[in-house]
Protein backbone atom coordinates (compact mmCIF):
# COMPACT_ATOMS: atom_id res chain seq x y z
CA UNK A 1 0.00 0.00 0.00
CA UNK A 2 1.24 3.44 -0.62
CA UNK A 3 1.34 6.23 2.00
CA UNK A 4 -0.33 9.20 1.51
CA UNK A 5 1.04 12.28 2.96
CA UNK A 6 -1.18 14.22 5.83
CA UNK A 7 -0.94 18.09 6.79
CA UNK A 8 -2.78 19.74 9.38
CA UNK A 9 -3.97 23.63 8.89
CA UNK A 10 -4.69 24.33 12.39
CA UNK A 11 -3.50 22.75 16.03
CA UNK A 12 -5.68 23.43 18.46
CA UNK A 13 -7.94 20.88 19.96
CA UNK A 14 -8.71 18.91 17.34
CA UNK A 15 -5.39 19.55 15.25
CA UNK A 16 -3.57 18.42 18.21
CA UNK A 17 -5.32 15.36 18.65
CA UNK A 18 -5.40 14.35 14.75
CA UNK A 19 -1.80 14.76 14.68
CA UNK A 20 -1.53 12.85 17.85
CA UNK A 21 -3.17 9.51 16.50
CA UNK A 22 -1.33 9.59 12.93
CA UNK A 23 2.30 10.05 15.07
CA UNK A 24 1.27 7.21 16.85
CA UNK A 25 0.70 5.44 13.26
CA UNK A 26 -2.36 4.61 11.50
CA UNK A 27 -1.65 2.28 8.56
CA UNK A 28 -1.06 3.99 5.05
CA UNK A 29 -1.32 7.48 6.23
CA UNK A 30 2.24 10.19 7.12
CA UNK A 31 1.67 13.18 9.09
CA UNK A 32 4.28 15.54 7.41
CA UNK A 33 3.09 19.14 8.39
CA UNK A 34 0.85 21.56 10.59
CA UNK A 35 0.22 25.20 10.45
CA UNK A 36 -0.37 27.11 13.45
CA UNK A 37 -0.87 30.88 14.36
CA UNK A 38 1.02 30.30 17.02
CA UNK A 39 4.58 28.61 15.60
CA UNK A 40 6.47 28.69 19.26
CA UNK A 41 3.34 27.10 20.96
CA UNK A 42 2.91 24.49 18.45
CA UNK A 43 6.22 23.11 18.12
CA UNK A 44 6.04 23.26 21.90
CA UNK A 45 2.92 20.81 21.81
CA UNK A 46 4.71 18.78 19.33
CA UNK A 47 7.78 18.43 21.51
CA UNK A 48 5.21 17.22 24.40
CA UNK A 49 2.84 15.16 22.25
CA UNK A 50 4.63 13.83 19.34
CA UNK A 51 7.12 11.05 18.93
CA UNK A 52 7.92 12.35 15.69
CA UNK A 53 7.68 16.28 15.49
CA UNK A 54 6.84 17.74 11.93
CA UNK A 55 7.65 21.41 10.29
CA UNK A 56 5.28 24.28 11.33
CA UNK A 57 4.51 25.65 8.31
CA UNK A 58 2.77 29.26 6.64
CA UNK A 59 -0.86 28.03 5.62
CA UNK A 60 -0.47 27.76 1.79
CA UNK A 61 2.05 25.79 2.02
CA UNK A 62 0.30 23.12 3.29
CA UNK A 63 -0.96 21.46 -0.58
CA UNK A 64 2.67 21.51 -1.55
CA UNK A 65 3.65 19.17 1.30
CA UNK A 66 1.05 16.56 1.42
CA UNK A 67 -1.51 15.01 -0.96
CA UNK A 68 -4.13 15.14 2.39
CA UNK A 69 -5.02 18.66 3.67
CA UNK A 70 -7.23 18.69 7.15
CA UNK A 71 -8.61 21.88 7.77
CA UNK A 72 -9.69 22.39 11.31
CA UNK A 73 -8.80 26.22 11.54
CA UNK A 74 -10.57 29.66 12.59
CA UNK A 75 -13.74 30.10 9.71
CA UNK A 76 -11.85 33.24 8.67
CA UNK A 77 -8.87 31.00 7.44
CA UNK A 78 -10.51 28.43 5.61
CA UNK A 79 -10.24 29.81 2.19
CA UNK A 80 -6.47 30.40 2.50
CA UNK A 81 -5.98 26.52 3.51
CA UNK A 82 -8.86 24.91 0.99
CA UNK A 83 -8.07 26.96 -2.41
CA UNK A 84 -4.37 26.12 -2.32
CA UNK A 85 -5.45 22.39 -1.55
CA UNK A 86 -8.26 21.91 -4.32
CA UNK A 87 -5.88 24.10 -6.98
CA UNK A 88 -3.23 21.66 -6.40
CA UNK A 89 -5.87 18.51 -6.95
CA UNK A 90 -5.49 17.24 -3.26
CA UNK A 91 -7.43 15.77 -0.96
CA UNK A 92 -8.98 18.37 1.15
CA UNK A 93 -10.50 17.25 4.54
CA UNK A 94 -12.64 20.71 6.05
CA UNK A 95 -13.86 20.76 9.18
CA UNK A 96 -15.11 24.54 8.87
CA UNK A 97 -17.92 23.04 6.73
CA UNK A 98 -20.02 26.15 7.21
CA UNK A 99 -17.41 28.11 5.68
CA UNK A 100 -17.94 25.73 2.67
CA UNK A 101 -21.10 26.94 2.07
CA UNK A 102 -19.69 30.55 1.02
CA UNK A 103 -17.08 29.03 -0.79
CA UNK A 104 -18.43 26.41 -2.52
CA UNK A 105 -17.14 27.38 -5.80
CA UNK A 106 -14.43 25.43 -4.54
CA UNK A 107 -16.19 22.14 -5.51
CA UNK A 108 -16.43 23.30 -9.38
CA UNK A 109 -12.29 24.30 -9.18
CA UNK A 110 -12.08 20.78 -7.61
CA UNK A 111 -13.94 19.29 -10.39
CA UNK A 112 -11.54 21.07 -13.00
CA UNK A 113 -8.20 20.18 -10.97
CA UNK A 114 -8.98 16.62 -9.53
CA UNK A 115 -9.06 17.74 -6.00
CA UNK A 116 -11.61 15.95 -3.68
CA UNK A 117 -13.30 17.75 -0.85
CA UNK A 118 -14.27 15.21 1.74
CA UNK A 119 -15.53 16.99 5.09
CA UNK A 120 -15.93 14.50 7.64
CA UNK A 121 -18.74 13.61 9.83
CA UNK A 122 -17.86 15.76 12.75
CA UNK A 123 -19.50 15.93 16.13
CA UNK A 124 -22.70 14.45 14.44
CA UNK A 125 -24.35 11.21 13.45
CA UNK A 126 -26.41 9.64 10.49
CA UNK A 127 -25.20 11.25 7.56
CA UNK A 128 -25.41 7.93 6.54
CA UNK A 129 -28.98 7.86 6.19
CA UNK A 130 -29.52 11.21 5.14
CA UNK A 131 -27.27 10.65 2.27
CA UNK A 132 -29.31 8.26 1.41
CA UNK A 133 -32.56 9.28 1.73
CA UNK A 134 -31.73 12.16 -0.38
CA UNK A 135 -31.41 9.70 -3.43
CA UNK A 136 -35.17 9.57 -3.08
CA UNK A 137 -37.14 12.57 -1.81
CA UNK A 138 -36.80 14.36 1.60
CA UNK A 139 -39.68 16.77 2.49
CA UNK A 140 -37.99 18.26 5.30
CA UNK A 141 -34.93 18.59 7.65
CA UNK A 142 -34.86 19.97 10.97
CA UNK A 143 -31.85 19.58 13.45
CA UNK A 144 -32.28 21.15 17.33
CA UNK A 145 -29.03 21.87 18.99
CA UNK A 146 -28.51 22.26 22.90
CA UNK A 147 -25.52 23.62 24.18
CA UNK A 148 -24.23 24.72 27.71
CA UNK A 149 -23.91 28.84 27.67
CA UNK A 150 -20.47 28.56 27.73
CA UNK A 151 -20.26 26.62 24.38
CA UNK A 152 -21.86 29.89 22.71
CA UNK A 153 -19.95 32.47 23.65
CA UNK A 154 -18.31 34.55 21.35
CA UNK A 155 -20.58 33.82 18.74
CA UNK A 156 -21.27 36.86 16.03
CA UNK A 157 -24.67 36.48 16.05
CA UNK A 158 -25.15 36.83 19.66
CA UNK A 159 -22.73 39.68 19.79
CA UNK A 160 -24.47 41.63 16.70
CA UNK A 161 -27.97 41.59 18.84
CA UNK A 162 -26.50 41.79 22.21
CA UNK A 163 -27.66 38.79 23.83
CA UNK A 164 -26.02 38.32 26.76
CA UNK A 165 -26.05 34.37 28.48
CA UNK A 166 -24.42 34.81 31.70
CA UNK A 167 -26.35 33.79 34.53
CA UNK A 168 -28.74 32.18 32.66
CA UNK A 169 -30.78 29.60 34.76
CA UNK A 170 -33.25 28.28 31.92
CA UNK A 171 -33.17 27.40 28.32
CA UNK A 172 -33.46 29.68 25.90
CA UNK A 173 -33.90 29.21 22.00
CA UNK A 174 -31.33 32.11 20.30
CA UNK A 175 -31.78 31.24 17.10
CA UNK A 176 -34.23 29.99 14.40
CA UNK A 177 -33.42 29.84 10.89
CA UNK A 178 -31.90 27.83 8.02
CA UNK A 179 -28.78 25.76 8.30
CA UNK A 180 -26.71 28.79 6.04
CA UNK A 181 -28.15 31.38 8.20
CA UNK A 182 -26.87 29.25 11.63
CA UNK A 183 -23.75 28.69 9.99
CA UNK A 184 -22.46 32.43 9.31
CA UNK A 185 -24.32 33.25 12.48
CA UNK A 186 -22.43 30.23 14.84
CA UNK A 187 -19.44 29.12 12.99
CA UNK A 188 -17.69 27.73 15.66
CA UNK A 189 -20.85 26.24 16.33
CA UNK A 190 -22.91 24.23 14.01
CA UNK A 191 -20.43 23.39 11.58
CA UNK A 192 -22.91 20.12 11.89
CA UNK A 193 -25.59 22.33 10.73
CA UNK A 194 -23.49 22.57 7.24
CA UNK A 195 -22.69 18.97 7.17
CA UNK A 196 -26.19 18.04 7.60
CA UNK A 197 -27.69 20.11 4.72
CA UNK A 198 -24.73 19.22 2.32
CA UNK A 199 -25.32 15.54 2.56
CA UNK A 200 -29.22 16.27 2.50
CA UNK A 201 -31.54 19.01 0.83
CA UNK A 202 -29.23 22.27 0.65
CA UNK A 203 -28.78 24.57 3.69
CA UNK A 204 -31.38 27.00 2.69
CA UNK A 205 -34.25 24.04 3.28
CA UNK A 206 -32.51 22.72 6.31
CA UNK A 207 -34.02 24.44 9.41
CA UNK A 208 -31.87 24.70 12.53
CA UNK A 209 -32.61 26.02 16.36
CA UNK A 210 -30.07 26.58 18.81
CA UNK A 211 -30.88 26.88 22.64
CA UNK A 212 -28.52 28.31 25.38
CA UNK A 213 -29.37 25.31 27.75
CA UNK A 214 -27.95 25.85 31.45
CA UNK A 215 -28.96 22.09 32.15
CA UNK A 216 -26.99 20.33 29.67
CA UNK A 217 -23.18 19.62 29.92
CA UNK A 218 -22.79 17.78 26.24
CA UNK A 219 -23.31 20.04 23.21
CA UNK A 220 -26.65 17.69 21.83
CA UNK A 221 -27.94 17.70 18.35
CA UNK A 222 -30.99 16.07 17.19
CA UNK A 223 -32.10 15.59 13.99
CA UNK A 224 -35.67 15.31 12.61
CA UNK A 225 -36.17 14.03 9.34
CA UNK A 226 -39.17 13.24 6.88
CA UNK A 227 -38.69 11.37 3.76
CA UNK A 228 -41.23 9.50 1.36
CA UNK A 229 -38.51 6.20 1.60
CA UNK A 230 -38.56 6.59 5.52
CA UNK A 231 -38.58 8.63 8.65
CA UNK A 232 -36.12 9.16 11.72
CA UNK A 233 -34.66 11.17 14.48
CA UNK A 234 -31.59 11.04 16.16
CA UNK A 235 -29.90 12.39 18.98
CA UNK A 236 -26.61 12.30 20.11
CA UNK A 237 -24.39 14.07 23.09
CA UNK A 238 -21.11 15.19 22.52
CA UNK A 239 -18.72 15.80 25.43
CA UNK A 240 -16.75 19.10 25.22
CA UNK A 241 -13.53 19.44 24.64
CA UNK A 242 -11.75 20.78 27.66
CA UNK A 243 -9.61 22.38 25.41
CA UNK A 244 -12.07 24.20 23.31
CA UNK A 245 -15.83 23.41 24.57
CA UNK A 246 -17.49 25.03 21.74
CA UNK A 247 -16.48 22.17 19.88
CA UNK A 248 -17.07 18.29 21.31
CA UNK A 249 -14.14 15.67 21.53
CA UNK A 250 -15.62 13.05 19.20
CA UNK A 251 -15.13 15.76 16.33
CA UNK A 252 -11.02 14.90 16.49
CA UNK A 253 -12.08 11.45 16.50
CA UNK A 254 -13.85 11.79 13.53
CA UNK A 255 -11.66 13.33 11.47
CA UNK A 256 -8.87 10.28 12.34
CA UNK A 257 -12.19 7.54 11.21
CA UNK A 258 -12.42 9.62 7.87
CA UNK A 259 -8.81 9.61 7.67
CA UNK A 260 -8.35 5.66 7.91
CA UNK A 261 -11.19 5.44 5.54
CA UNK A 262 -8.88 6.66 2.51
CA UNK A 263 -6.72 3.79 3.02
CA UNK A 264 -8.49 0.83 4.79
CA UNK A 265 -9.04 -2.01 3.13
CA UNK A 266 -12.54 -2.82 4.06
CA UNK A 267 -15.07 0.09 4.61
CA UNK A 268 -18.00 -0.03 6.19
CA UNK A 269 -21.18 2.35 5.34
CA UNK A 270 -22.14 4.81 2.58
Amino acid sequence: MRTLTVAIGGFGAIGATVAERLDQGIEGLELVAVSARDVEAARARMAARLARPVPVLPLAELASRAEIVVECAPAAQFRAIAEPAVRAGRILMPLSVGALLDHLDLVDLARASGARILPPTGALLGLDAVRAAAEGTIRSVRMITRKPPAGLAGAPYLLERGIVLDGLREPVRVFTGTAREGARGFPANVNVAAALALAGIGPDRTRLEIWADPSVTRNTHRIVVEAEEASFEMTIANVPSAENPRTGKITALSVVAALRRLTAPLLVGT
